[in-house]
């Protein structure tokens, strides 16, 4: 029987893991709400597409946060 007590270092890597993928995805909120910004301001073609390339890194850095963090979660499952 597990003391309630301590924790663990899985425990930890779940709620890192928790922390990564709740940060990836305010990164996708955010990457939605600026481009929807950008649809609404009806902008040209080409400030559109400096927009778009100012949030694709941002997209995939928030996706790639996400996953790592998933991952991280379903490892310290598994190994708990």
């Amino acid at each position: 029987m597990e003391n309630a007590g301590t924790t663990s270092v899985f425990d930890l890597l779940i709620w890192g893991g928790a922390l990564l993928t709740l940060a990836g995805f305010l990164g996708l909120i955010w990457c939605v709400i600026y481009i929807a910004r950008a649809r609404k301001a009806q902008l040209e073609d080409e400030e559109m597409r400096a927009k778009l390339k100012k949030a694709l890194p941002m997209n995939l850095a928030a996706l790639f946060l996400s996953v790592i963090g998933l991952m991280l979660v379903i490892l310290g499952i598994f190994l708990a």
